[in-house]
């Protein structure tokens, strides 16, 4: 990154987009960027909150690129249909992906840090980054999600941090096969599973992230990483997990609803740890933070201090509120294994549940709709609900012949459940409609910030029904 340049996000305020363009705008670069939200009128308060803070803010009609000089951040999948892309070719403007322009920006900090895995990556970015800011190392952190502990008043978008301390800590997306762009001196690998692509192409991908790191933070638990370690010489790993051979180990687990407290034994020594986050999947997270940050030299007792006070991600098991007796929970799972520690995180306590899915692509259902449907219908009870609007569609040429009924249809057979219901506002309204007092309703899916508002008008909707 060059501080001369002038960079334009198309499509600046995604999850993924947004913290990268504020790391590059706080070190110095001119940014501006376009939102196919922002054209429809839709989150309003973010897009105000990037003019503020100095981003340009244009239609995706092109008008924002008028000078060849400029550098369009764009997806590589998008078409050159597109106004942004067009105008970016007739200017002849360099183009770069998010994940080439985030990898210039690692691979350039002094120390680093890289979380990987199918599942909890964002969890342990904010983990770790909490941890090096309360150690005083001053870190950079790219997280796709709102880490709470660094919202403020100025901040209420905090998925990013930008730091003088020389390290850089950021989560790594296997999804496009850009992870094998990341050069990182420490690479967390949480676990290996079904989700964007094949297991083999996973395992690739994932092998070679470990292996060229100085040091492997890697779960035992997890048996498609402790196969994929075993075949790499690893000079320096560390294991984390449940199990008594880990490096980093829990165990005397208590779990509450909303938080949980275990042992961690590491490095010859026990340490009483506090978490404000649920579930044996929030341990393993805390696991592979704390594990991290030893590895960078931050002593455990530190980061089992700092691990008390993290206050979690916003739409990772994020409690909207509670209202007669029933609570409403904004959650971010959309694969099989995020799906299934939600919901097992629910079911480790009395209440029927009432599930909420809106699938992030007609794709992803075509490539794991069948193990969505056995999650949904193994964890949940008869007297449970699973609740499924259509996906998400932003338009393209992907196949649609296959719905969320597949998924539906499934769950029902199985002996569960389960109803599509095709527009999202009339399951909202089928939602307050059932409810009993007790209840937990969990609103699922990605790609799709809007989500969270839906949670919230749900949980204002009950607040107000008699």
């Amino acid at each position: 990154m060059s501080k001369d340049k002038s960079y334009y996000f198309c499509g600046i305020g995604g999850s993924g987009m947004l913290p990268l363009a504020m790391i590059v705008r706080e070190n110095g670069a001119l940014v501006a960027g376009s939102d196919r939200a922002l054209d429809q009128g839709r989150l309003a308060t973010k897009f105000e909150w990037l003019k503020a803070k100095g981003i340009g803010l244009f239609a995706q009609d092109g008008s924002g690129l008028t000078s060849g000089d400029q550098i369009l951040i764009a997806s590589a999948a998008i078409e050159d249909s597109v106004p942004d892309v067009a105008k970016a070719n007739s200017l002849g403007c360099a183009r770069m992906t998010r994940a080439q322009l985030l990898a210039e920006q690692f691979n350039g900090s002094p120390r680093s840090i890289a979380i990987g895995g199918t599942s909890g990556k964002s969890t342990v970015t904010g983990m770790i980054g909490w941890i090096l800011t309360e150690a005083g190392s001053d870190p950079t952190i790219m997280n796709g999600a709102v880490m709470k502990n660094f919202v403020a008043d100025d901040a209420p978008f905090a998925s990013s941090r930008v730091g003088d301390g020389g390290i850089m800590v950021s989560e790594v997306d296997e999804s496009d096969g850009s992870i094998a762009l990341f050069d990182p001196e420490i690479a967390v690998l949480n676990n290996v599973s079904l989700d964007h692509k094949s297991l083999e192409e996973l395992r690739q991908l994932f092998g070679d992230f470990a292996g060229k790191a100085k040091y492997c933070i890697w779960n035992l638990d997890d048996a498609e990483t402790v196969a994929l370690v075993g075949a790499l010489d690893l000079s320096d790993a560390i294991s984390f997990g449940f199990s008594k051979e880990a490096d980093f180990r829990a165990s005397d687990i208590e779990e509450a609803p909303i938080s949980s407290r275990f042992t961690l034994s590491a490095q010859s020594s026990d340490f009483e740890v506090k978490l404000q986050v649920p579930g044996r999947h929030n341990i393993a997270n805390a696991l592979a933070a704390i594990a991290a940050a030893s590895a960078v030299g931050v002593p455990v007792a530190t980061s089992v201090a700092a691990m008390a006070q993290f206050k979690g991600l916003a739409r990772r098991f994020d409690v909207v509120g509670t209202t007669n007796n029933i609570s409403v929970i904004d959650d971010f799972g959309h694969n099989p294994d995020k799906i299934a520690a939600t919901l097992k995180t629910m079911k480790a306590f009395p209440g029927r549940i009432i599930a909420f899915f809106q699938p992030h692509g007609f794709g992803p259902i075509h490539k794991m709709g069948a193990e969505l449907a056995e999650v949904f219908a193994d964890i949940l009870d008869r007297d449970d609900r699973v609740i499924l609007c259509d996906p998400v569609y932003f338009g393209g040429t992907v196949d649609r012949t296959i719905g969320s009924a597949f998924i539906t249809d499934a769950v029902t057979a199985a002996g569960g459940t389960a109803e599509h219901i095709a527009d999202r506002a009339d399951c909202g309204a089928h939602i307050v409609d059932i409810v009993q007092p007790g209840d937990r309703i969990v609103i699922m899916g990605a790609r799709d910030d809007t989500l969270s508002i839906f949670a919230s008008d749900i949980l204002a909707q009950l607040a107000a029904k008699p």
